[in-house]
């Protein structure tokens, strides 16, 4: 009986030893994994809300999410109709107007505003701006054109502009991120 017991002794000994040593870590590891949460403006930064309400069907405006340029278009029939057309078997970045924009808003297209080749803007979200050849947007940078559903369609840029995450929390506001 007296072996066992000291056996014993020894267990629990080596057990609070080893839950000490874990108490320790954890305590010492606490401040150092909580500095690297993003602070609270990073995590402010992290959705955008657009109010689209007021875009008139063929305009674009300019906002801004996570520092880069957020372009989102109202599109006419004509340039639905014209981005539906469009043989996306010919295009190099296949995808159509639906797979782009939100099932009941096909009219609202929602893109990054940086060109996919080497991250300049384009044009053509403010009036007035050049819109290229395919009436979308134009890269000055290097000539990528882009069509009404900011597709690359001529030009050294490898894929289309670039649909963020979003959401519409109502008919007018669209929240990105």
């Amino acid at each position: 009986m007296a072996g066992e017991d000291g056996v014993r002794r020894r267990d629990f000994i080596h057990i609070a030893a080893v839950s000490a040593a874990g108490v320790g870590g954890v305590v010492t590891l606490l401040p150092l994994v909580s500095q690297m949460a993003p602070s609270k403006d990073v995590l402010a930064a992290s959705t955008t809300e657009v109010d689209v309400s007021a875009i008139e069907p063929g305009q674009a405006i300019k906002a801004e999410f996570r520092k880069q340029p957020l372009f989102v278009r109202r599109l006419t029939p004509a340039e639905i109709q014209e981005a539906n057309a469009v043989d996306v078997g010919g295009l190099r970045d296949p995808e159509t107007l639906a797979d782009r924009t939100k099932e009941g808003h096909e009219d609202m297209l929602v893109t990054m505003g940086v060109c996919t080749h080497l991250g300049c803007v384009p044009l053509g979200a403010a009036e007035g701006e050049d819109k290229g050849e395919f009436g979308g947007y134009f890269c000055p940078c290097h000539g990528s054109h882009y069509d009404t559903a900011a597709r690359i369609r001529k030009g050294p840029a490898p894929k289309n502009l670039v649909v963020p995450d979003y959401e519409f929390t109502s008919d007018s506001v669209i929240r990105v991120g």
